[in-house]
């Protein structure tokens, strides 16, 4: 117990000196709670004899509670109402980006000689663009209420809704294995719960609304908890992804009315346990496997830059923006980060060497290079601005 105790406050002080070391440096966290993760853990600090955080039971269990959370919050911004008025726009943009970057990222896995499973894997990790670092990143430049944010976030929202049905898939066809029958009936059972939650959403709004009118602080966190934790749960126990089960009960919780309160009583647990997941990425990363990945890591990183620049730029033009503000929404889609490592992590159950130890250490390396890349591009927006609007699509 002691030690496990010992352990449990050594990982939460490793998140607290990592999440110091990235406001000082103003780059994102997500890399570097994965790079503490990894220096704390058996690979590294365990080698050099120093005491090492394990990705034992007590993590997994807290690791599996932030990527629930992360889902619940991200499911708590969808306005059906919004999202169906500018559903042609949103559409349209999403469609493009995903027909991009999403064969893309298949192309290459095929490309190593990986199986039809392992380079749809690596497709999702280099489609899916960050909703954390993004958010954070626009607020942070000031891009929040500019133009280019409009067609970011609608990008952002397809995306979302799309990983919902790509982790079903992908996680039937990891945790099914080769048997057919078994694959189907997993299939059956994922889109039959989650057709359930639907209808819970959309005709739950009394429900969600009844169960959180209490004034009590205390019972309102422990109710809210008591509902997205155990549905997750089941959701996992029947072989559907977790993270799509927290994101429908997010949707449910977003028109109860008490949207705001949930996200600002639980903002400070979900960033508590989503800082032990991306440690938790880390920890069971070897960093000496990422000199084995260099190759396809490289590959990864050289075409599906370019490949993201261009969707968001040609995502720009659907909603009808300047040359310049589109390829702004183009660099605001480059940093990949918390959805990339959630499929990381569903690979790393998987049954052939590359999913358990190939793809989750190009994951990590790749979300490392993107979200630091990405954010840098932001950043220096300007300058990518004139040559690509002078070099660019834009100029033909």
């Amino acid at each position: 117990m002691a030690a496990g105790l010992l352990e449990l406050g050594q990982a939460f002080l490793v998140c607290a000196v990592a999440g110091a070391v990235a406001l000082r440096i103003g780059l994102s966290v997500i890399p570097l709670y994965v790079v503490g993760g990894m220096l704390a853990g058996p690979f590294v600090a365990g080698r050099a004899g120093l005491p090492a955080v394990s990705d034992g039971e007590l993590l997994t269990v807290l690791a599996e509670v932030g990527i629930v959370l992360l889902l619940f919050f991200l499911g708590l911004e969808f306005s059906l109402d919004r999202l169906l008025s500018a559903r042609s726009k949103v559409t349209r943009a999403g469609v493009i980006d995903v027909v991009v970057n999403l064969p893309l990222g298949i192309v290459i896995g095929l490309a190593l000689g990986w199986s039809a499973v392992e380079a749809l894997l690596l497709g999702g990790i280099v489609y899916i663009s960050s909703s954390a670092i993004i958010t954070k990143t626009l607020i942070d430049l000031g891009w929040i209420a500019d133009a280019e944010a409009d067609p970011i976030l609608g990008t952002l929202v397809f995306e979302d809704l799309f990983i919902a049905v790509y982790l079903a898939v992908v996680t039937s066809l990891v945790t099914g294995g080769g048997d057919v029958a078994a694959l189907g009936g997993s299939l059956a059972v994922a889109f039959a719960f989650l057709g359930a939650l639907l209808v819970a959403v959309q005709y739950g709004t009394g429900a969600f609304t009844r169960l959180l009118d209490v004034s009590d602080t205390e019972s309102f966190v422990l109710r809210t908890l008591g509902v997205v934790v155990p549905v997750a749960g089941v959701a996992l126990s029947l072989g559907v992804s977790e993270a799509v089960a927290a994101f429908f009960v997010g949707m449910g919780f977003a028109t109860s009315g008490h949207r705001e309160r949930i996200e600002r009583l639980l903002t400070p647990v979900r960033d508590a346990f989503a800082a032990v997941f991306f440690l938790w990425i880390g920890v069971g990363t070897d960093p000496r496997l990422l000199a084995g990945v260099a190759l396809p890591l490289a590959a990864a990183v050289v075409f599906t830059t370019p490949a993201k620049l261009l969707s968001g730029y040609l995502g720009g033009r659907v909603y009808d923006l300047s040359a310049r503000r589109s390829v702004r929404v183009g660099l605001g889609l480059v940093p990949r980060g918390e959805f990339s490592l959630v499929i990381a992590a569903l690979a790393a159950g998987g049954s052939t060497t590359v999913m358990r130890e190939t793809i989750p250490a190009l994951a990590v390396g790749y979300v490392l290079v993107m979200s630091v890349l990405g954010t840098v591009l932001m950043q220096r927006s300007a300058a990518v601005e004139r040559v690509f609007v002078r070099f660019g699509p834009a100029r033909r």
